[in-house]
């Protein structure tokens, strides 16, 4: 079975992306694994520092370890949007496939030296255990939080410069790269903004690492299709995951208000969420 690493390089080759959905339930989890499965396409999970909380550090690295194994599937997980070192490393040493040091809110060198410090540690770990750890650094602003806006946050215009990013990604040595080419965290009632991408081909082709598209959420087909033909390898989706599951869940609950097992209130919830992950799976992959 392939390695993260291996699944992102083929990815790049072939000019599709991995895709890369956070959970916080079972219900989740086992949408997005069916729907990647349906495809038989890699797929990664995610877990932010809040969901990690929720679902458990340990207990997010066996549930996926243990599918991973069973069925001998490229199903991986992600430290997504960790602030810290130490945050960082509590992933890697629970066994987590890749972490995410998010450091865009901090100053270029402060970025640059919190960054670091997680891939030397990364790079310790797989010389002495043999596991591959991916991490991944960010730089520019793309907002915050799994939300839905009513307008375009202030500061999303502000991109990354391809110039910065080369300077960043080789004083790092991150194996992944997340710019602000326009896109931004949540869905935009009014309309999220296009994602520029001539700016993503700039970038892509300064850094020569796989670039991560966070903000997938209420993104037009088009942004993914000229995103990843310009150099993303992998996308990010959470929020339209989310608002999928609990519009769903509410309409479960109205249209059952006697119903007490928990797993049959939350079918509708997790089909919609898999019929969500698996048209955004075909996207990615130019699949019909």
């Amino acid at each position: 079975m392939k390695t993260l690493r291996e699944c992102v390089k083929e990815a790049d080759e072939k000019g599709v992306a991995i895709g890369h959905f956070n959970i916080s339930n079972m219900e989740a989890l086992h949408a997005i694994y069916s729907a990647a499965k349906k495809l038989n396409v890699p797929i990664v999970i995610g877990l932010s520092s809040g969901e990690e909380k929720f679902v458990g550090i340990e207990e997010g690295v066996a549930l996926v370890r243990a599918i991973r194994e069973r069925d001998n599937y490229p199903i991986f997980l992600n430290a997504d949007h960790h602030h810290s070192f130490e945050e960082v490393k509590a992933c890697i040493d629970a066994g987590f496939d890749c972490v995410i040091i998010d450091g865009a809110e901090l100053s270029f060198d402060e970025n640059v030296k919190v960054t670091k410090e997680c891939v030397d540690y990364a790079r310790l770990v797989t010389k002495a255990t043999g596991r591959d750890i991916l991490v991944e650094g960010e730089l520019g602003f793309i907002g915050s939080g799994s939300v839905i806006r009513d307008s375009i946050p202030e500061g999303a215009g502000i991109k990354t410069k391809p110039e910065e990013a080369k300077k960043f990604v080789e004083l790092t040595g991150i194996d992944m790269f997340a710019p602000s080419v326009g896109n931004i965290h949540g869905i935009v009632r009014s309309g999220n903004p296009h994602i520029d991408p001539n700016l993503v081909k700039e970038i892509r082709e300064a850094v020569g690492i796989p670039l991560v598209l966070h903000g997938g959420s209420g993104l037009h087909d088009s942004d993914f299709t000229d995103g990843i033909k310009m150099g993303i390898s992998t996308v990010h989706i959470n929020t339209e995951i989310r608002v999928a599951f609990v519009e769903a869940l509410k309409k479960s609950l109205a249209d059952k208000p006697d119903e007490v097992v928990p797993y049959k209130v939350s079918k509708p919830a997790q089909d919609a969420v898999e019929s969500v992950v698996l048209e955004r799976l075909k996207l990615f992959n130019h699949i019909r």
